[in-house]
C-alpha cells in the first residue's frame, strides 16, 4: 500500500472577507426581523440535504484527507446523524418560539428572540456533523450562520463550502475554509456567539479572543473519559462495548474511553476478553480497510510518543495484534497498557488514538475518589448493575453525560450534548440547543397598574 500524504494546506482568508460575510450576515438578520417557522423550517431542511446531496462527495474527500477512514463510517456518524436532529428541531421549534407567559406583579411574558450572528468553529475528527449540528440548532432559534471549517481537511473544507453554498444564500449560512491564521482572526471577530470544538488548550485561546468583543461561546472540549468496571458487571458485554467504543474512529473521538478501572481479581478475565474483543474487531490492523488513520503524522507521532513514555516509565504494554506501527498508513494496532505511573504524560494528556490503559482497584472507593479529584470530562461510563454503587458515582463524579452498560449512548438522547469545566461549557441539541442560541427577553406591561 502506497505511503500516505499530508492533506494540503487551505489558503488564508483574509479579514476582510470575514468582516464582509458578517456585516452582509447582520445587515440581512437586522432587515428580516425574527423569522418566521416556516423560514426556519426551509433553511433547516435546505442545510441538511446540502449534506445528503453531497454525502458520497463528502466521504470520498474525507478518506483522502484522512489517509484511510471508511465511507460507511463517514455518513453513518457525519451524515445521517443529522436527520434525527432536525427532524426534532422541525417537529418542535414552533411551539419553543411562542411566548412564555410570567405570573407576577404585572402582565408579563417571555420572548424567545434570535442572537443574531452564530460562528461555528468545527473540528477535525467529524469535521462535517460538529459543523452542521449546532448549525441546526441555531438556524431552529431563528439566527444565521458562519462556519469554519478545519484546516486539516482542505478538500472535504472545499466539498461542503461548495455543497452549502448550492442550497444556502451566503447572507443565510457561510462556510470559511482557510488556514489556522484564518481560524485565529473568526474568533477575534464581533459575533453574537462563538461555538468551538475542540481541544480545552484551543478553547482557551478561542474563549479570551472572543472575551475581547465579549462575545459569548459554546465549548465543546474533551477529557479523560473514564469507565469504571463495577464488581457485579458483565465482563464480556463490558470488554465488548468498551472495545467497539475505543476503536471507533481509530479512537479520534471526544467521547472514547480514555482510561478504565477493573477489579483486581478480574483483572485477567477482563484483559482477556478485551484482547479477543479487539482481535475479533480487526483480525488485521494496518492492512484492513476498516481501520481509520491517525489523522496527520504530528498526531500519529504524538500517540507513538504517549505510549513509548508510558513504556519507559515502568508501564506494561500488550497488543491485542501482533503488528508494529505503520507509519505509511500512520496506523497504530491497538494497544492496552497496564501498570502506567502517575508521571506518564498519558495519564494527563487526553489519547485520541487506539490505546486503553487499565487501572486495578480493591474497593469501589478508589475509582470514585480518583475520577472526582480530577478535572471533569466529557464522559463517563459505568459497567455494572443500577444499585447503590452505581448511585454513588452519580451523586460523587461530575462529567459532561453518563451512560450505564454501553458507550456515547448519552450523546443520542433528546437532551443537552456538552461539557461541564474542563470538558466545556454550554450545550446543544434539541430543544437545549434551541435555547443556547435563544435570547430570553422579558416584556412586562405596568399600565394598568398605574390606572393609564
Amino acid at each position: 500500500m502506497p505511503a500516505l500524504t499530508e492533506a494540503s494546506v487551505p489558503a488564508h482568508v483574509p479579514r476582510r472577507e470575514l468582516e464582509r460575510i458578517l456585516a452582509l450576515q447582520r445587515a440581512a438578520f437586522r432587515t428580516e426581523g425574527d423569522p418566521t417557522a416556516e423560514v426556519r423550517r426551509h433553511r433547516i431542511d435546505r442545510l441538511l440535504l446540502a449534506v445528503l446531496d453531497a454525502s458520497d462527495d463528502i466521504a470520498d474527500a474525507l478518506a483522502r484527507d484522512y489517509g484511510r477512514r471508511p465511507a460507511a463510517l463517514t455518513k453513518a456518524t457525519e451524515v445521517l446523524g443529522l436527520v434525527e436532529e432536525a427532524k426534532c428541531l422541525r417537529t418542535n421549534l414552533e411551539v419553543w418560539m411562542k411566548p412564555t407567559p410570567v405570573d407576577g406583579v404585572a402582565p408579563a411574558f417571555i420572548q424567545h428572540k434570535p442572537l443574531g450572528v452564530i460562528g461555528v468553529v468545527t473540528a477535525w475528527n467529524f469535521p462535517v456533523i460538529l459543523a452542521v449540528h449546532p448549525a441546526l440548532d441555531a438556524l431552529a432559534a431563528g439566527n444565521r450562520v458562519i462556519m469554519k471549517f478545519t484546516d486539516l481537511h482542505a478538500r472535504t473544507g472545499e466539498v461542503f463550502a461548495r455543497a452549502v453554498a448550492k442550497y444556502l444564500r451566503e447572507d443565510e449560512v457561510a462556510v470559511v475554509c482557510g488556514d489556522l491564521e484564518t481560524a485565529q482572526e473568526f474568533s477575534d471577530l464581533p459575533l453574537d456567539k462563538i461555538v468551538f470544538t475542540g481541544s480545552p488548550a484551543v478553547g482557551k485561546l478561542v474563549a479570551a479572543a472572543a472575551g475581547a468583543n465579549l462575545v459569548p461561546v459554546t465549548l465543546e472540549l474533551g477529557g479523560k473519559n473514564p469507565v469504571v468496571v463495577a464488581p457485579d458487571a458483565d465482563l464480556e458485554l463490558a470488554a465488548h462495548r468498551i472495545a467497539g467504543t475505543r476503536m471507533l474512529n481509530g479512537g479520534q473521538v471526544c467521547l472514547c474511553p480514555d482510561y478504565v478501572f477493573v477489579p483486581r481479581q478480574k483483572a485477567e478475565d477482563f484483559t482477556a476478553a478485551l484482547q479477543a474483543e479487539l482481535a475479533r474487531l480487526f483480525p488485521t490492523y494496518t492492512d484492513n480497510p476498516a481501520a481509520v488513520s491517525i489523522v496527520n503524522e504530528r498526531n500519529f507521532d504524538r500517540v507513538l510518543g504517549l505510549i513509548e513514555d508510558a513504556v519507559a516509565k515502568g508501564a506494561r504494554k500488550i497488543t491485542a495484534i501482533e503488528e508494529e506501527p505503520s507509519r505509511a498508513s500512520r496506523l497504530i494496532p491497538p494497544t492496552i497498557l497496564f501498570d502506567v505511573p502517575a508521571q506518564a504524560r498519558i495519564e494527563s494528556e487526553e489519547i485520541f488514538g487506539p490505546v486503553l490503559p487499565i487501572h486495578l482497584y480493591d474497593d469501589i472507593a478508589e475509582p470514585i475518589s480518583y475520577i472526582a479529584a480530577r478535572p471533569a470530562p466529557l464522559a463517563a461510563y459505568w459497567y455494572g448493575n443500577d444499585g447503590d454503587d452505581f448511585h454513588r458515582f452519580l451523586r460523587q463524579t461530575t462529567s459532561g453525560g453518563v451512560t450505564r452498560n454501553d458507550g456515547l449512548l448519552h450523546q443520542s438522547v433528546d437532551g443537552p450534548f456538552g461539557g461541564v469545566g474542563n470538558s466545556g461549557t454550554g450545550a446543544y441539541g434539541g430543544k437545549a440547543g434551541f435555547d443556547e442560541f435563544t435570547h430570553r427577553r422579558a416584556a412586562a406591561d405596568i399600565r394598568d397598574r398605574l390606572g393609564l
